[in-house]
C-alpha cells in the first residue's frame, strides 16, 4: 500500500512538474512579451503587470495567497498545500527559467499561448494541483449567492477583459478572449482526454434487439429502467410498457451507437449527456491521478 502511495504521488508531482513547465513556456514565450493575458487570477496578475510594470513571478503568488488560504478552509489543508507549491513554482520557473520569445504574431500567440497554458493547468489538474485560484473564489462566492461556479468565474473573467479593453485597447482584449477559449478547450482535452464519456439514454419500442446489438456487438454494459413510451396528444390515454436502456460510451464510440440504434429503430428516441467522472463498473478506462 505504501508502494502505491509513493508511486502516485512521484506521478501526481510528475504532473504538476511537467504542467508548471508549459504554463511557464506559455506565459515567457507567447503571452507576457506581447501584453496578452489570459482569464482567471492569473489574468488579473498579467493585468497588473501590464499596468503596473510589477514582476509576474511575485504577483502571481501575492494574487492567489488569499485564495490558498480559502482553499485551505473551503476544500482541504492538502489541497491549499499543493495550489501553493504549484503556483509557487510557477512563479520559479518565470523567475529563473530564461524562455525564450516564440513570436509576435497576435493570432499564434493568441492560440498557441492559450494551449500551451491549458496543456500546463490540465496537467497539473491531473495530478491534483492547482495552478489559478479563481475556482476557489467563485465556489466560496458560490455559497454565498444563487449563481453557479462556471457563473461566477464567466463573470470575474467578464469583468477582467472589460477593465483590458478599456486600459490595453479593445484588439488586445479580444485576442485574450481567444487566448482564454484555446486554454479552456485544451484544459477540458487533457483532463477529460479523447476517452471523454457520454451517457446515452435510448427509449424504443425495439429495446430487446437494441440491449443485445449494445452488449454482444458493441461491447458495452447496459442499465435498464422500466418506463411507459407513448402519452402523445392524439393519443395521451394509450401507452406502452418498454425497457428504457442507458449506457456509457466514449465520444469515439458514439457515432457507431447511433448508427446501431437508427438501423434497428430509425424512430427511436436517444439523448445523450457529458459525464464528468466515472468509477467502478466495467468500464476500461485507466485511472486518473
Amino acid at each position: 500500500m505504501k508502494e502505491l502511495y509513493a508511486k502516485h504521488t512521484i506521478v501526481d508531482v510528475l504532473y504538476a512538474a511537467a504542467g508548471i513547465l508549459f504554463c511557464g513556456f506559455a506565459l515567457k514565450g507567447f503571452l507576457i512579451p506581447n501584453h496578452f493575458f489570459d482569464g482567471g487570477i492569473t489574468g488579473i496578475s498579467l493585468l497588473l503587470h501590464e499596468l503596473y510594470h510589477w514582476n509576474i513571478g511575485y504577483v502571481i503568488v501575492l494574487a492567489n495567497v488569499p485564495l490558498i488560504i480559502m482553499a485551505a478552509f473551503q476544500v482541504n489543508k492538502g489541497f491549499a498545500l499543493k495550489t501553493f507549491l504549484a503556483i509557487a513554482g510557477l512563479a520559479l520557473c518565470l523567475l529563473f527559467i530564461p524562455y525564450p520569445q516564440i513570436t509576435s504574431d497576435k493570432l499564434l500567440v493568441s492560440i498557441f499561448g492559450g494551449a500551451f497554458m491549458g496543456i500546463g493547468i490540465g496537467l497539473a489538474m491531473r495530478g491534483g494541483f492547482a495552478l489559478d485560484g479563481v475556482e476557489v473564489l467563485a465556489l466560496y462566492t458560490g455559497k454565498r449567492v444563487s449563481f453557479t461556479i462556471s457563473e461566477i468565474i464567466l463573470g470575474i473573467n467578464i469583468i477582467v477583459f472589460l477593465v483590458a479593453a478599456v486600459k490595453l485597447g479593445l484588439p488586445t482584449a479580444l485576442y485574450s478572449i481567444l487566448t482564454y477559449y484555446s486554454a479552456s478547450r485544451t484544459i477540458n482535452f487533457v483532463v477529460e482526454g479523447i476517452e471523454e464519456f457520454t451517457g446515452v439514454t435510448i427509449i424504443s419500442g425495439q429495446s430487446e434487439i437494441i440491449k443485445e446489438e449494445l452488449v454482444m456487438k458493441l461491447g458495452r454494459g447496459i442499465t435498464i429502467y422500466k418506463g411507459e413510451r407513448g402519452f402523445l396528444k392524439d393519443s395521451f390515454n394509450v401507452s406502452q410498457p418498454c425497457d428504457i436502456v442507458f449506457t456509457v460510451v466514449t465520444r469515439l464510440e458514439l457515432r457507431r451507437l447511433k448508427n446501431i440504434v437508427h438501423e434497428l429503430d430509425p424512430k427511436a428516441f436517444v439523448f445523450t449527456n457529458v459525464i464528468k467522472e466515472t468509477a467502478g463498473g466495467v468500464l476500461s478506462r485507466k485511472v486518473r491521478h
